[in-house]
């Protein structure tokens, strides 16, 4: 896994949500209840950016067709039988990073 610095001021704990760039793909990053967290940008039933939606209940919520992703694993409601991507994050030295695997980081652990 690959750290990536993301170009944005450290989150101070208030609630929002924000599309930056990190290695190469659009992030969603997502303020809430004092956390944050990194999403997958588009929405995988309607391609509709997720950072026009909003949070309920621990969930990004699309706001073409209200479909809901968890935003701890990216799981989508029961139901809908689909996911966004999930990415961790961290703090250093005052700077936000996000985990970033490639498919080559990916295909490497398979063989492991």
């Amino acid at each position: 896994m690959k750290w990536v610095a993301i170009d944005e001021p450290v989150p101070t704990g208030e609630a929002f949500i924000k599309k930056v760039k990190a290695g190469g793909k659009s992030i969603c990053l997502v303020g809430y209840e004092g956390e944050v967290y990194a999403l997958g940008s588009s929405c995988p039933h309607a391609g509709f950016d997720l950072s026009k939606g909003w949070c309920k209940e621990g969930k990004l919520i699309c706001p073409i067709h209200r479909f809901g992703y968890d935003l701890h694993t990216g799981k989508g409601n029961p139901g809908q039988n689909d996911y966004i991507e999930h990415y961790p994050i961290k703090v250093k030295d005052n700077v936000l990073y996000v985990g970033m695997e490639y498919f080559w980081d990916k295909l490497k652990q398979a063989f492991r």
